[in-house]
């Protein structure tokens, strides 16, 4: 079966999902959350990538990145994976693959979907059940993004700063986002999207990418069950 082919766009965010191989662990301690951070700041800075979200959980991480061509995100990712193993299997004295083959991406309709995007990666800890608001876990950009903890590898997205003319302004009003619900539609597409690396979009911003890109790119199909990325 050929691969899904990813496809960037310079400027375009796209969100990122790497799981742990077969949904195995992929972090084990504090430090082990902390070198990936300290590997994805280096590699965000060497390929000239804007990161906005993310959230690292036990088996798997998401990114919400914006690259400056269209290899950006690819070598970012390259980076840290070959960084972050070499770490875990030096630490853990263990050998052979720790993520599950090739990471899924979407790029993302930053006008109407960015920030519905964003509040989703940093609710994965709220919907997998490990603790009731998302402040309340450490290693996501909601620290950054909701709480006003400064997180130097965070470039916040031009979605983000029309929240307010400052940064309590903007702190509360994204807040406010949060007590309000992502519709399950939206969680599902997001989900779909991610399967099958479609652009999550409407159908305008498809055509766009797709000038852009030139190449044809998939779409959604209403009423498709989704199950292979469920957080």
């Amino acid at each position: 079966m050929p691969r899904k082919i990813r496809f960037y766009a310079s400027g375009i965010p796209s969100h990122i999902v790497q799981r742990g191989n077969n949904k195995q662990a992929c972090f084990f301690c504090d430090d082990d959350y902390g070198f990936y951070i300290k590997a994805l700041s280096e590699a965000l800075i060497d390929n000239n990538v804007k990161l906005h979200a993310f959230v690292l959980m036990t088996n798997h991480v998401h990114l919400l990145m914006t690259p400056n061509d269209h290899q950006g995100i690819s070598k970012v990712m390259q980076s840290v994976g070959r960084k972050y193993v070499r770490y875990i299997n030096g630490i853990y004295n263990r050998t052979g693959t720790l993520w599950e083959g090739r990471h899924k991406a979407s790029l993302i309709d930053s006008e109407r979907y960015f920030l519905i995007c964003q509040r989703y990666i940093e609710l994965n800890p709220v919907r997998a059940g490990i603790v009731d608001v998302p402040s309340d876990y450490t290693w996501s950009s909601y620290q950054h993004n909701g709480v006003g903890k400064i997180i130097r590898c965070i470039t916040p997205h031009d979605e983000y700063l029309k929240l307010g003319h400052s940064t309590q302004s903007r702190l509360e009003n994204y807040r406010i986002l949060f007590s309000q619900a992502i519709s399950v539609e939206h969680i599902q597409n997001i989900r779909e999207c991610l399967i099958h690396n479609f652009p999550f979009g409407d159908k305008q911003f498809k055509a766009q990418l797709e000038q852009t890109l030139a190449v044809k790119l998939g779409q959604l199909k209403q009423g498709r069950p989704v199950n292979e990325v469920n957080k």
